[in-house]
């Protein structure tokens, strides 16, 4: 194999700012760059520098220097080279560095400095002291047991990368002062519960965190704390079950769980709405473990759960509309869903090793009754009220006050997003759920008088709805001074535990009854429904519905306020 020749006509380009030579089997830096004293960007990566003396040293505009990929030890490092006051980033990874290059502690205009995949063993206490500019930091792939006290000088530092070192016994106790750390990489550094660094929580920024490798059983509780990450790896740990907590992590895209050791999947993770790829991979998950309200991922696009031991996966999954990629490989299928026919955005299916699996068949026009057909439906306020031939509205009845009699209807005005002006409006018709439980004299027959058959108005239906309350509502409820909560889900109020009061959710809708006793000692009533800014318009319609039934169920002495997206009730 030749080595290459640097061409000698490039001294004469003395005005070039960016030259590449990467992977050009250079031994040793040409004598001919010295010439380009205009160069601000240098790249020799993939080469076979062992040492850097020569020209470069000179080039007194550099700004950027790539040596990562070569065989560069600390005796072939000029201190001179760190005397550049324009260099700003650079790369020495992938070397056969020992130590930290002497001088390195004088490249005070550094912004970016990679040092990972050498053999260095030890940080000196001086490089942190002048290099505070520091905005990325790669110790990776090195042979690191602790970091100096100074690290907490590095105030503005935004990326921290220490992964795979053995760091077993250091805690992290610079990691308060970083405050402007976004992204924290910790893979593989021995990290256990008894030296996880308890202060991560205080890293309001921290966007993406990788605790993968590790030897957690569960998941700290100062990580669910971080209420800004968007992307989190816990992968390879050995985690057996996950805290309701999980559901602070609204801002979450990319979840990462595999090769742990879960068997189920607490439901508060199905608050993440914002959660677009979830990785199970290698676990313990059954049909059980998966929760059945999966299906409020709204934003998911890849799940993966291959190796475990799926017999089945709950229905809802299929009504994750955006899913584009579902690997159920490596497990124990027997059948799918039919819906699983209806996600007409899937992209990607991986059913491999599953051998007993029968796929279910695709549902035709000619089958009726199934319940098939129901799914996919847009059951949006707007969709459902143009199917039902009324004009899409901007108000829906809601709530009143005792006092006066012409103020019972109650009114819903539409959000921020609403998309249409019209001036009428009719109950949803897609609410079969509730449509069912309606009674039963309400059907027309042939002994119906011609003046019965006179439709009603709308707000006339809804002000005296036709609905057994006992079938929404619990005998119990408002029967005793205190607190009752319901969450609007599938149409329908449903009654949260009194632990989880008080965490209201941006995309969902909920009703709050205050009971007490007034000053003749009788009981009395207070409804609010809530309504998140990110609800849908169903929700919103069904919150003001099930207000105005839980008013009518009550009787007339309480009093019904809708509460807009505010913090507390």
């Amino acid at each position: 194999m030749h080595e290459y020749h640097f061409p000698t006509a490039i001294k004469q380009m003395n005005r070039v700012q960016w030259l590449t030579l990467d992977s050009t089997r250079l031994c040793e830096i040409p004598e001919e760059l010295g010439n380009l004293f205009k160069l601000e960007h240098l790249s020799l990566k993939h080469n076979k520098l062992e040492k850097l003396y020569g020209e470069l040293t000179e080039l007194t505009c550099l700004r950027s220097l790539n040596l990562r990929y070569n065989q560069i030890k600390n005796s072939g490092i000029p201190e001179e080279l760190f005397r550049l006051e324009e260099l700003t980033t650079l790369d020495l990874s992938h070397n056969k560095l020992k130590e930290v290059p002497d001088g390195l502690e004088r490249a005070k205009s550094l912004l970016v400095l990679n040092l990972s995949h050498n053999q260095i063993e030890s940080i000196p206490t001086t490089l942190f002291i002048h290099l505070t500019d520091l905005l990325f930091l790669d110790l990776s792939h090195n042979r690191l047991e602790t970091l100096p006290p100074q690290t907490r000088r590095l105030a503005n530092l935004q990326t921290l990368n220490l992964a795979d070192n053995p760091l077993e016994l250091f805690q992290l106790r610079q990691l308060p002062s970083l405050q402007n750390l976004e992204s924290l990489n910790m893979r593989n550094t021995q990290r256990n519960l008894l030296n996880f660094p308890t202060t991560l929580d205080s890293l309001s920024n921290l966007a993406e965190l990788d605790l993968s490798k590790n030897m957690l059983p569960k998941i700290p509780d100062c990580v669910y704390n971080l209420h800004n990450l968007k992307r989190i790896n816990l992968s390879e740990n050995a985690i057996t079950e996950l805290s309701s907590n999980i559901d602070s992590w609204q801002k979450l895209e990319v979840l990462n769980l595999s090769r742990n050791q879960l068997t189920s999947l607490p439901s508060a993770i199905c608050k993440l709405i914002q959660l677009r790829c979830f990785y199970l991979n290698d676990n313990l998950l059954d049909f059980n473990g998966i929760p059945s309200g999966i299906g409020k991922l709204c934003s998911l696009q890849v799940f993966s759960a291959s190796n475990n031991v799926l017999e089945m996966i709950p229905e809802g999954l299929c009504r994750c509309g955006a899913l584009k990629k579902l690997n159920l490989s490596s497990n124990r299928l027997i059948t799918l869903p039919d819906a699983i026919h209806l996600l007409e955005g899937l992209d990607q299916l991986d059913l491999r090793n599953n051998p007993d699996l029968i796929m279910p068949p695709k549902p035709s026009e000619a089958i009726k009754g199934s319940g098939v057909e129901f799914y996919n439906i847009d059951f949006s306020l707007q969709t459902q009220l143009l199917l039902a031939g009324a004009a899409v509205p901007t108000a829906v009845p809601a709530a009143s006050s005792t006092k006066d009699s012409t103020a019972r209807k109650i009114r819903l005005r539409r959000g921020p997003r609403a998309e249409s002006n019209q001036d009428s409006a009719k109950i949803l018709k897609g609410m079969k759920d509730i449509a069912k439980e309606k009674d039963e004299s309400l059907c027309l027959n042939d002994d119906m008088q011609p003046e019965s058959l006179k439709p009603k108005r709308w707000d006339e239906s809804l002000e005296k709805p036709q609905l057994d309350y006992s079938k929404i509502f619990e005998k119990e409820d408002g029967k005793s001074p205190g607190l009752t909560v319901w969450e609007i889900e599938n149409f329908l109020p449903n009654k949260i535990e009194e632990v989880a009061h008080g965490k209201f959710y941006e995309g969902d809708c909920y009703i709050v009854l205050k009971t007490y006793c007034d000053e003749l000692g009788q009981l009395a009533w207070k409804i609010y429904f809530w309504i998140g800014n990110e609800a849908t318009l169903d929700k919103r319609a069904c919150a003001a519905i099930h207000a105005v039934n839980l008013r009518n169920y009550l009787g007339a002495r309480c009093r019904t306020i809708r509460e807009e997206q505010s913090k507390y009730i």
